[in-house]
């Protein structure tokens, strides 16, 4: 039976789209705290263009960039596409999902309706001179982030995306665990594979931020893979033991030491002295962490503003300290004397290509990364984990929402039609 909307789990004949769906909506007027801004409403079911993919989405992963969203911070999301001439009054976030595909457009050839999908959040224009002459995608003009810079995220039960976001769900996870770590394990891959010259390779140290964090728990598996060697950063004695449980060789519990923030001047005796008494603690725990008196190849950033100047200390002759974002907060400060005299490189990352989510996940389905699942929320929950992010009480590892999953622990398509 066909029908204009289906419940949560309720699957409809493969194929077939209802004209609505359930989604999880944020809308100006609800801009503020995450808890607030969620609601679940019944929106139309996108439709598609030559080249998209309909997703029946079973799980949704969380991350920081609907926290955003729901705030109406840095921008607007909404407005910003309205201006871009998009009609749509709403957003609708979730820039991770595993799922089925549902329907694809007329060109799609890459999937077919049936496939079991994870979906990257990597967006761009096919027709961009710079995609079409060969040139990487993930720094191309029109380059955009699924799920928060463009409509029909994860967060509802049907997601539109483009046909090369879709890649292979590994077959043993389940849904919620197949929709957790694509945005940070392809985002951790770029940064360690992505920059030529400046390669993991084989017995290289690396110095993990935040490793008990979804970024820095993917960023140690896919060092180990590579035959690196991950020391983690963290703030917690309960976090030690995780990372290790990864494959980090050692961690640094940051709470040991206060020199963290803005570099003095570099004039200041007194002040200069302090800290960088502090960057070379830092760095003799580093040592001891790995078990040799040898510098991190490569610095894998995020935090930004309270450990760049030590991260830029640290880095060895050559190396590099490769940064996604500025969590702590975005106003840079290094001493340029050890960044050009020992020629280190400090490089700006920002998601993925295709080629780099399909690495990432190549690695999960062989078993050599985990999606570090670390809870699992129901669908009305939605504002209510971004809240817990937002106000960093959130577990370590990373989160997924249950959409048309009608519980944990299923691995397939069957497996929801036998729980409904």
């Amino acid at each position: 039976m066909t029908k204009d909307l289906y419940e949560l789990g309720e699957v409809p004949d493969l194929g077939h789209v209802p004209p609505t769906m359930l989604a999880q909506v944020i809308r100006q007027a609800r801009f503020g705290e995450p808890k607030d801004a969620f609601q679940r409403e019944v929106v139309p079911t996108p439709t598609l263009g030559a080249r998209d993919v309909l997703v029946y989405v079973m799980a949704a992963g969380v991350n920081y960039n609907n926290v955003w969203a729901a705030m109406g911070i840095p921008i607007d999301v909404i407005k910003t596409r309205q201006k871009k001439g998009e009609k749509e009054d709403f957003h609708i976030g979730g820039s991770d999902a595993s799922g089925i595909v549902w329907q694809v457009g007329k060109d799609v050839t890459n999937v077919k309706v049936g496939d079991e999908v994870v979906v990257h959040c990597g967006m761009w224009d096919h027709d961009d001179p710079h995609v079409l002459a060969g040139k990487d995608p993930a720094i191309a003009p029109s380059q955009h982030i699924w799920g928060y810079e463009s409509n029909w995220g994860s967060f509802a039960q049907f997601a539109k995306v483009e046909d090369h976001q879709c890649l292979p769900k590994p077959p043993a996870l389940t849904w919620e665990a197949a929709a957790a770590y694509m945005l940070v394990g392809a985002t951790a891959y770029r940064m360690l594979h992505g920059w030529q010259g400046n390669t993991v390779q084989p017995g290289d140290p690396v110095l993990v931020w935040g490793g008990a964090g979804g970024l820095g728990s993917m960023a140690i598996q896919i060092v180990k893979a590579a035959g690196g060697r991950a020391v983690a950063v963290v703030s917690g004695d309960e976090k030690i033991d995780y990372c290790k449980q990864l494959g980090a060789v050692g961690v640094i519990d940051r709470r040991r030491f206060n020199h963290w923030g803005k570099l003095p001047r570099w004039s200041d005796d007194l002040e200069y002295g302090v800290w960088l008494k502090g960057a070379r603690a830092f760095g003799a725990a580093f040592w001891e962490a790995l078990g040799e008196k040898k510098s991190p190849a490569i610095v894998f950033e995020h935090p930004g503003e309270t450990t760049l100047p030590t991260s830029c200390f640290m880095c060895d002759t050559g190396g590099m300290i490769v940064i996604c974002a500025g969590t702590t907060g975005f106003n840079a400060t290094l001493d340029l004397r050890y960044h050009w005299m020992r020629q280190k490189r400090f490089q700006g990352s920002h998601f993925a290509n295709d080629a780099e989510s399909k690495g990432v996940n190549d690695l999960v389905i062989a078993g050599k990364v985990d999606p570090c699942l670390s809870r699992t929320f129901a669908f009305d929950e939605t504002g209510a984990c971004h809240q817990l992010m937002r106000e960093n009480l959130h577990p370590s590892g990373n989160m997924a929402i249950l959409v048309n999953s009608p519980r944990p622990g299923l691995v397939s398509v069957d497996d929801v039609r036998r729980a409904r």
